[in-house]
């Protein structure tokens, strides 16, 4: 372990050590504390290989949760892989308000637009189980990765996928609430992202276009033109883009705008509502 933490501060990883031990705990599937009691034994040679392999993908930048499949979001674990985004703590934050601006009532339809892992649109769904929802995502990979998240938190008798563009989808009139965390990343930006964004999460769910608005601009107009009134909508915005999804959403004539932070006090979260008559 102290060796491994060795090799992965020099790739440059954060936290080396701890990630070590958390790799050690992966390999062996071992607590912290068995690691510490077992600390002055031999290592068997097929957990020194499976080690290996762990760090050796680690120190080319592979994700964590790549590593071990699985990551963990609003307190459920998901299956985690290349087809998709790495459903992130930073996230939670827009669950937590789209959860705020759902109605109390039974039988209520949401949406999670370009749903990648899924991860929004099942911690909803665990959350309230009064609801049903549709995940629309065109890419079939990560539709894919979707489908096997919903079966793995049983949820195939509420939870629907739609393969296919958000605008080419015919169920906005019939959702209660809709939420997004679309692409909003600049273009010029992409090639400068951590390793473990840059060659590991798809691209397709980074490109927000030349200035990252792109889906917003989209996003806003459909939302304008085909939900019923009173519908939220809900979107994950990065660090620096509150006042221009503001603007985005008022020009298309959404009402009630309002934002939040996520835990690291960036901004992470803007709301809006298809205005009433």
């Amino acid at each position: 372990m102290a060796a491994a933490a060795g090799r992965l501060r020099q790739a440059g990883i954060e936290a080396p050590q701890r990630e070590a031990r958390l790799l050690m705990s992966l390999a062996s599937g071992l607590t912290t504390s068995q690691l510490i009691l077992r600390g002055h034994l031999a290592a068997p040679d097929d957990l020194r290989e499976s080690f290996e392999r762990m760090v050796r993908q680690r120190e080319a930048c592979v994700p964590f949760q790549h590593i071990a499949g699985t990551a963990s979001f609003f307190g459920l674990d998901f299956i985690s892989d290349a087809r998709a985004l790495v459903p992130r703590a930073d996230s939670e934050v827009v669950v937590e308000a789209a959860l705020r601006l759902l109605p109390e009532a039974p039988g209520l339809e949401i949406a999670d637009l370009g749903t990648g892992s899924g991860c929004l649109l099942i911690a909803l769904l665990v959350t309230r189980p009064d609801v049903s929802g549709t995940g629309v995502e065109a890419d079939v990979a990560a539709a894919s990765l979707a489908a096997e998240n919903i079966a793995r938190h049983a949820l195939e008798s509420r939870a629907r996928l739609a393969v296919q563009p958000w605008a080419e989808w015919s169920g906005w009139g019939s959702v209660d609430l809709l939420i997004s965390n679309p692409p909003y990343i600049r273009s010029e930006v992409i090639a400068s992202l951590d390793p473990e964004v840059r060659l590991h999460d798809p691209e397709v769910a980074l490109d927000g276009g030349a200035d990252g608005l792109d889906a917003y601009r989209e996003l806003a107009g459909l939302a304008q033109t085909r939900l019923k009134p009173g519908t939220p909508v809900i979107f994950e915005i990065g660090y620096d883009q509150q006042g221009d999804v503001r603007a985005i959403l008022s020009a298309a004539g959404l009402t009630d705008i309002g934002s939040a932070k996520d835990l690291g006090g960036n901004d992470r979260v803007v709301w809006a509502r298809k205005q009433v008559g």
